[in-house]
């Protein structure tokens, strides 16, 4: 067992703990006692009290000067939320004990690198069930031989925990998964897609999709991508549509890592990575501006990002044909879209998740016959394409590129040609030069006209053909056909519909 020197806590740890009664005993358990363990500072902080949790809870908070709110009442939970300057948020639940004391809570846990308490009062270790010498030797033990059917849940959690940290799974706990699947029918999709994001915003998401799906649990969570095994396609494709999925979400996350902030030498270590990291490596910090922010508090665009990967080719299997001696899928961007939505909304995303994984799917193939036409023909996008990509997308196009680079990349693999990935490669950098760097050029140009002034000008009444009129002058500018009101105007004026025969002019 470390001393406490050994372990690494959040400093919101010594804040809370400045601030409770002394009589009252607390406790920090579960995967913030386990990250001190392996020296990292967690920014879940959970912690057991014999009573008056959701007291306790609103003492800190207003102590803290942080946000609060009753998480579970039944169970006299409460949630305190610390924001910091950076916009990263910290949640601190406090719970009262499952069970009479803490060693019955501890042993009614998960698992037992996740089963070990720190006494804030007196800095003491409470590990009964021997998870420090388990997590010495990466292993995971389940707390009790019932824990997965007890809340299947955790099935999910067992997966992602072994793979993030390179745990094995003790004997019992492996033989214990395939059992307690069916079990997972019976979770509420709330806590489903909560443990399904943790894994995509995690490491090695593609790792842990696919051991769901080898111990048939994918059926129970996202049932539509089960049809995706065994559709073979056409080349350039070197893989069928599960495996070609599994490989977009592994390039995806090399992607990502050698486009980080801090630039790592050993993110690029291939010549496909390389050229990445010299075409599209400057906007780093853009990337991670682009990152911090979210569509709803809990859920991260990245994990939403690599939903969008999972979901990109669902639409094949119902749209496969065969043409001309080739297998073709044409209209599965749009079915996948469908399909993606109707899982969002099962999973109770917000409307602006379930909007943006629309825009990415229906859009995916955009970026691919872009680079494309650049490489048959020599052409860059023009003015008019990039406007009516961003148009269409908005702030989605920055995923749609990270999105069209990994699904090049997983569909050649080894044989994917120099000037294919070049070509990929600066479609997207003039795509984001334009977003980040001269967005009133092409994207948004200030406007010259509203609908007022048309209105006005060419004696309209409220309507459609005003909307109409005003894209059209949008569109004109950005492809700099016009740059005055006055071209604006007359822009519109030529486009008006003309008067029919007989009528007044």
């Amino acid at each position: 067992m470390p001393s406490e020197e050994a372990l690494v806590f959040s400093p919101l740890v010594e804040s809370v703990r400045a601030c409770l009664p002394d009589d009252l005993p607390v406790y920090l358990v579960g995967g913030a006692v386990r990250d001190a363990f392996l020296q990292r500072v967690s920014h879940d902080l959970d912690f057991a009290l014999p009573r008056e949790g959701i007291k306790t809870a609103r003492r800190v908070a207003n102590a803290l000067q942080a946000d609060f709110y009753p998480l579970d009442p039944a169970r006299d939970t409460g949630r305190v939320i610390v924001s910091a300057e950076d916009g990263t948020r910290t949640f601190l639940d406090f719970a009262t004990f499952r069970g009479p004391d803490l060693e019955a809570d501890l042993t009614g846990r998960d698992f037992t690198v996740n089963a070990i308490a720190y006494d804030l009062h007196t800095h003491a270790l409470h590990d009964p069930l021997g998870g420090a010498l388990d997590l010495k030797e990466k292993r995971l033990r389940l707390c009790a031989s019932s824990a997965f059917t007890d809340d299947p849940v955790r099935i999910l959690r067992a997966v992602r925990l072994a793979v993030a940290f390179g745990f094995q799974m003790a004997p019992a706990t492996r033989q214990a998964l395939k059992p307690a699947v069916d079990g997972l029918a019976r979770i509420s999709p709330e806590r489903l897609r909560d443990e399904l994001f943790r894994i995509l915003d995690g490491p090695q998401p593609a790792s842990c999709i696919r051991l769901l799906e080898t111990i048939g649990a994918i059926g129970h969570i996202l049932p539509e991508l089960t049809v995706l095994k065994g559709v073979e396609q056409s080349a350039p494709h070197v893989r069928d549509v599960w495996n070609h999925t599994l490989a977009v979400m592994q390039h995806l996350e090399t992607i990502l890592a050698a486009l980080a902030p801090e630039y790592r030498p050993e993110t690029a270590v291939d010549w496909t990575t390389g050229l990445l990291v010299l075409r599209l490596g400057r906007y780093r910090g853009r990337f991670a501006e682009h990152f911090a922010r979210s569509l709803t508090p809990n859920r991260s665009l990245r994990g939403l990002l690599f939903l969008a990967a999972l979901y990109h080719d669902a639409g094949k299997p119902a749209s496969r044909s065969e043409q001309d001696g080739r297998t073709r899928f044409l209209g599965h961007d749009v079915l996948g879209a469908g399909l993606s939505a109707e899982r969002g909304r099962l999973l109770a995303l917000s409307n602006d998740e379930i909007e943006r994984l629309d825009v990415l799917i229906r859009n995916h193939m955009r970026i691919h016959n872009q680079s494309n036409r650049l490489v048959r023909e020599q052409k860059e996008p023009s003015r008019r394409a990039i406007y009516r990509f961003f148009r269409d997308t908005g702030e989605a196009g920055v995923d749609l590129v990270l999105l069209g680079l990994a699904d090049c990349r997983a569909t050649y693999e080894q044989t994917l040609p120099q000037d294919i990935w070049a070509a990929y490669l600066d479609d997207c950098r003039l795509l984001l030069e334009n977003w980040w760097e001269k967005p009133e050029e092409s994207v948004a140009p200030p406007p010259l006209v509203n609908g007022g002034d048309l209105m006005k000008a060419l004696e309209l009444p409220p309507g459609p053909l005003v909307g109409e009129l005003l894209e059209a002058v949008r569109e004109a500018q950005a492809t700099g056909k016009i740059s005055t009101r006055a071209q604006a105007v007359e822009l519109a004026r030529g486009m008006l519909p003309k008067p029919s025969r007989g009528e007044a002019p």
